[in-house]
């Protein structure tokens, strides 16, 4: 973390920790956990070798730096692409999968009173052990199961569907998103994301007007539709644990939200590669899938980018996506031009 940021410490926590956890729980050490670029993430660990997780949404704690404080949670979120971050909408995320049976971490408290921290805060149960992402690295047939799992929790969310598109926190709230249809807030964003992109990088300054023609003729294939099903939203195996009995454990879920499936899946294809055969399904649109990919290839060139104008420490991680997605981007290009 860059030397100007507020260090969390063990006596800042002593509070949150006593409030979640009761006072039988003496709180020994506070570790901030690599991630998580617009929220705190630390580990509590008590004097009984118990563990639990909290959330912190401050200012302080968020690289992004263009976004507003998510401390507020009474945002409309009515763009279904602002910054998903927030207690508000932590909790009515942690609601809805729970109400579907889908596995997250247990939440202890959920506080935004400023009365044991000077933020929103939650505290939630840590799961000891690897990501999905590791587990599929190290021994990926010995997370066949729990693949299998995570299917038919992605199942039980895109049939779940819901009133309106946008935002779960939203929609519970009885409101709408703006845009008028998903295909049409993806094609926006695509072009802000081509536009900003250009504007950082020679390559896409000289590919802008060939993407441009591209996204726009692939989005005019898309037929408009009106059924939406429960998708994260980043659903890469970063942000799934697996708890010792296997069981696949959804984190940063405050994107949580009503859209069209095809886009968690083209992001489910990008970063599960070849073990997305697991989590295939049945029924999508390839036109609308193909058109959301270039979308996703260009969001995660201009995203990166832009958080790299800040203090982000994992620097290399983060040109590395967006080199990645820029090359995939205008490979993507060339083979729709011939």
């Amino acid at each position: 973390m860059d030397a100007t940021r507020r260090v969390v410490t063990r006596d800042q926590l002593e509070g949150v920790a006593r409030a979640a956890l009761g006072a039988g729980h003496r709180l020994v050490s506070v570790s901030r956990l690599r991630g998580g670029s617009k929220k705190g993430v630390y580990r509590l660990a008590f004097d009984d070798d118990s563990t639990a997780i909290v959330y912190i949404w401050a200012d302080e704690e968020n690289y992004w730096p263009t976004a507003r404080s998510d401390a507020d949670a009474d945002d409309d979120h009515a763009d279904p692409f602002s910054p998903a971050s927030g207690l508000a909408l932590f909790e009515a995320a942690h609601r809805h999968l729970a109400g579907l049976g889908i596995r997250t971490p247990r939440l202890r408290l959920a506080d935004r009173s400023r009365s044991y921290y000077p933020a929103d805060i939650a505290v939630v149960e840590d799961v000891p052990g690897d990501n999905l992402e590791t587990r599929l690295r190290q021994d990926p047939r010995g997370v066949a199961a729990t693949m299998a799992r995570l299917a038919e929790a992605l199942g039980a969310m895109q049939r779940h569907d819901g009133p309106r598109f946008g935002k779960v926190a939203l929609i519970d709230r009885g409101g709408g998103s703006e845009g008028g249809s998903c295909e049409r807030v993806v094609l926006d964003r695509a072009l802000d994301d081509l536009a900003e992109a250009a504007a950082r990088d020679p390559r896409m300054t000289r590919a802008r007007d060939g993407l441009e023609s591209t996204v726009r003729r692939l989005a005019a294939a898309v037929r408009s539709r009106s059924r939406y099903g429960l998708i994260h939203g980043e659903l890469g195996p970063d942000h799934v644990l697996v708890d010792r009995h296997g069981q696949p454990v959804l984190v940063d879920i405050e994107g949580l939200m009503f859209f069209d499936v095809e886009w968690e899946h083209a992001f489910l294809r990008l970063r599960f590669g070849e073990h997305y055969r697991w989590l295939d399904r049945d029924g999508l649109d390839e036109r609308r899938l193909r058109f959301y990919t270039l979308a996703m290839h260009l969001s995660l060139v201009a995203g990166p980018l832009r958080l790299l104008d800040g203090d982000f420490p994992d620097r290399d991680v983060m040109r590395g996506i967006a080199e990645h997605n820029l090359r995939e981007a205008l490979a993507f290009q060339s083979a729709d031009g011939r």
